[in-house]
């Protein structure tokens, strides 16, 4: 016996995905479960933020752990740097409404970083500034890394 549609999305993602792709490629638009169409759109919007911010947040983490452990720089780091930022530019570009979207998280995407290259660096994390101090431009430009801080 053939499953509706609210059951597929419920009980089998790719099944439901091919059903309603079929059903809107044979323009049977009446039998489709559009609450989950809908519900699956806004998740796509959600997810692209949620990536940007997490690359934002590895980004910042390693822009501090390169400034406050500049005697354990690596290639690593400078990759993984390199990585974030491209990744960054590279959702900013598919999706122009992102643009301001950095900015709008820095606060949040900094405070994350800062705890994880605390974390990771084993310095207290009042070592750290408590703002961000690297503006958008810096963070997201591929030649910028900070200077080294000696204690």
């Amino acid at each position: 016996m053939p499953k509706t549609a609210a059951q597929l999305y419920e009980t089998d993602f790719v099944a439901w995905t091919k059903h309603t792709v079929q059903l809107i490629r044979d323009r049977q638009f009446d039998q489709i479960d559009w609450d989950a169409v809908i519900e699956e759109i806004e998740s796509l919007g959600r997810s692209e933020r949620r990536e940007l911010k997490s690359r934002l947040e590895v980004l910042l983490q390693h822009l501090l752990k390169w400034q406050y452990q500049s005697n354990l720089q690596s290639g690593s780091w400078q990759n993984t740097i390199d990585e974030q930022r491209n990744r960054i530019i590279d959702l900013l570009q598919e999706s122009p409404s992102l643009k301001s979207y950095p900015e709008e998280v820095l606060a949040q995407c900094y405070h994350r970083g800062l705890k994880a290259a605390s974390n990771e660096t084993k310095l207290a994390i009042d070592t750290f500034p408590t703002e961000c101090p690297y503006s958008i431009a810096q963070i997201l430009d591929a030649e910028f890394l900070p200077n080294a801080i000696n204690f």
